[in-house]
């Protein structure tokens, strides 16, 4: 999965900012992450402040990246800024859930269709490992939903368009944090129509439409078990 292209350039620009680690991924990056998987996954919760320098103490990073990433997160609609209150993480609308399965239909579509027709061979070997290691998942739960949005992420990477995959990793965040709210409040079997194996066979079988019918059936029968949850 090409990360890079994911994460895009975070706002601001300061030099501390721009400084990599080992890893080769800027310090404004880092924090991004970090703070976007703790939003989605709720371990950040809805109404939590994002304050600065408590960040900065727990990420181990400097003001300058943290603030750009509580930009980029804001921008993003995983945090809200209230004048002379600070930052917090947003709240959740459950009812957003259809609408942003409604915008990402097509899209989700598209992007397996691409894929089908510019993903490498070695893109293809991966999403095949990575849909291999759902076969015996039964459980709704985190470690599922991991690999879930993996496999997506990795599908938007081998479309190989960079604006389609940096508007579907936003969609898909905030997508995520509602199906992760419902999950955790109750759990359920994972039905088999939320199996990414079609999807994954079509794009490395090469064929663009059935692609695009695999990756659409495979988001609505998902969208349907999660909105049961709630």
């Amino acid at each position: 999965m090409r990360q890079g292209t994911e994460l895009g350039e975070a706002a601001g620009g300061a030099a501390v900012g721009k400084q990599r680690a080992a890893g080769g991924l800027r310090l404004a990056d880092q924090a991004y992450l970090r703070l976007r998987d703790d939003i989605i996954t709720v371990r950040l919760r809805p109404g939590d402040p994002l304050d600065e320098k408590t960040l900065s103490r727990q990420l181990g990073l400097g003001l300058t990246p943290v603030r750009d990433a509580l930009k980029r997160l804001t921008l993003e609609r995983l945090a809200i800024i209230y004048p002379r209150r600070g930052t917090f993480v947003t709240d959740i609308n459950i009812s957003d859930e259809r609408w942003l399965t409604e915008v990402r239909i097509e899209m989700e579509g598209l992007a397996a269709a691409l894929a089908a027709e510019r993903a490498t061979d070695e893109e293809c070997a991966a999403l095949t490992a990575l849909a291999s290691t759902l076969e015996d998942s039964s459980d709704l739960s985190m470690d599922y939903i991991s690999v879930d949005t993996e496999i997506h992420r990795a599908i938007y990477a081998a479309a190989h368009n960079p604006y389609l995959e940096v508007s579907l990793n936003q969609y898909a965040n905030l997508a995520l944090r509602i199906w992760h709210y419902g999950i955790q409040r109750m759990r359920a079997r994972t039905p088999r129509s939320c199996s990414q194996d079609e999807v994954v066979a079509a794009i490395c079988a090469r064929k663009p439409e059935a692609a695009r019918k695999a990756a659409q059936g495979h988001l609505l029968g998902f969208s349907a078990e999660v909105r049961a949850l709630l």
